[in-house]
């Protein structure tokens, strides 16, 4: 008799805290609303219990999210477009094309910084708010930019986004290393 695999107890606890919060709702709402006792979802938020799919079914409808969403860690999002990549237009009147790196969500707030940064030791920042993403366009020199696990290396006209609520790093590889960062808000 083969056992099936399960989902970590500790994702699933951190999902429904993420996705409880996400939606502003008391425990005792989204307990009702997915039709379990309030104490199963403490226990479930705690990493305790042992929840069948159709209790987690019942969450995510409740929560309003996709079943996978409570059952795999986040993972995040990262997206590099090198020069000349992207969807580009040309003006008929002049020398000047724009490239479309990252449309603008509704209701988004944005921020944006032109970086200098010279080598040496690294702008590592820590996770900033969350749903905080950045996006930074290398304009001169090279770096090593992202997430500090895993960051990317560009080069001038290179872009790359990335999650800004998860620690993040800007290292200059060369002298005069010049961006521009934009980093939104949701």
């Amino acid at each position: 008799m083969s056992q099936s695999p399960s989902a970590p107890l500790a994702v699933i606890a951190a999902s429904l805290q993420r996705e409880r919060r996400r939606t502003g709702l008391s425990l005792a709402e989204v307990a009702r609303r997915a039709g379990i006792a309030k104490s199963t979802l403490s226990q479930l938020e705690s990493g305790a219990g042992n929840p069948s799919v159709e209790t987690l079914w019942a969450l995510s409808v409740a929560l309003d999210v996709p079943f996978a969403h409570l059952v795999e860690p986040p993972r995040p999002r990262v997206q590099v477009i090198r020069k000349g990549e992207g969807p580009a237009v040309a003006s008929e009147r002049s020398d000047y094309v724009a490239t479309v790196l990252s449309a603008s969500p509704p209701n988004a707030r944005r921020d944006i910084y032109l970086v200098s940064a010279q080598p040496g030791e690294p702008r590592a920042s820590d996770p900033h708010m969350p749903g905080v993403v950045e996006h930074v366009v290398l304009s001169a020199g090279r770096a090593l930019v992202g997430l500090t696990d895993d960051p990317v290396e560009l080069a001038p006209g290179d872009y790359v986004s990335y999650p800004g609520d998860l620690p993040h790093v800007f290292r200059a590889l060369e002298p005069d290393t010049v961006a521009v960062l934009l980093s939104e808000h949701h």
